[in-house]
């Protein structure tokens, strides 16, 4: 027992060591914050204006496009983190760092866990600023001050899980080029989801049921039921538990190739 409590300080001390330089890196990379922010919100101010016709459909859930519409950055934001993520730790691995990290006493775990440091911070950036652009833009939030704060926390969460994504496909692939190239794929599974329509009001039946079997969906509409809805508990349920589902197999994935990437010698 005190083996264990003596190691422990240990392994959170690595943990931010790592976590520190991921951070700093990301800061220092405007592109990184710059792009993936402003890129959602150019989307947002397009489908906001373009689509509001949306709203006369029978069934639809607001009467207002753009606060339908503002859960989207969220989910974009989160693949831009993942892309970030896999291509820094990529490069850490092209340019040998994981080699001489092998050398070292550092822990495959502490490594893993501070490497996406960067990534929390980036995700705490984007979706404070998607609040913000979606209130000053006349958004309401259904659900009130306490639902803004646990919409920041699903937005992170989701945000997690993606970087954790990136992370993995790192770790298997080890080149940036090999992340980048999942970047489509992931784009796709965006837009073939209810993230420009409702399931309820989607007439092509193999569209509505490729979006009902799509976890994004799930995600944008834990999102979605907080800005238009208040607090539905069901979308919240099922938001928060593919958010989570995400960053445990993701995880759990990137900690078995840690220990193959990264090999004691």
């Amino acid at each position: 027992m005190d083996a264990e409590l003596s190691a422990a300080p240990g392994l959170l001390e690595q943990i931010a060591a790592v976590a520190r330089r991921s951070i700093t890196r990301t800061l220092r990379q405007r592109a990184l914050l710059v792009f993936p922010l402003l890129f959602p919100l150019i989307l947002f101010a397009i489908n906001g204006s373009s689509l509001s016709a949306a709203t006369k459909i029978p069934g639809f859930p607001t009467r207002s496009y753009r606060a339908f519409a503002l859960a989207l950055p969220f989910i974009q934001g989160a693949l831009f983190v993942a892309i970030a993520t896999g291509t820094d730790l990529a490069r850490d691995i092209e340019t040998g760092f994981f080699n001489r990290l092998a050398l070292t006493p550092l822990r495959g775990s502490a490594l893993l866990v501070g490497q996406l440091g960067g990534a929390l911070v980036l995700a705490c950036i984007q979706s404070v600023v998607y609040l913000l652009v979606g209130l000053a833009t006349g958004v309401g939030i259904a659900s009130g001050v306490a639902g803004a704060f646990v919409l920041l926390a699903l937005s992170i969460l989701i945000s997690f899980g993606f970087a954790s994504l990136g992370a993995l496909l790192a770790l298997r692939f080890g080149t940036g080029e090999a992340v980048q190239g999942i970047f489509p794929l992931l784009f796709v599974s965006v837009f073939l989801s209810s993230s420009s329509l409702p399931r309820n009001v989607i007439k092509v039946h193999w569209f509505k049921e490729v979006a009902t079997y799509n976890p994004v969906s799930y995600l944008i509409e834990g999102v979605r039921s907080l800005i238009i809805t208040g607090w539905d508990s069901r979308a919240l349920a099922l938001g928060f538990g593919f958010a989570a589902l995400l960053v445990i197999i993701t995880l759990g994935l990137a900690s078995a190739a840690m220990k193959t990437r990264l090999v004691r010698t």
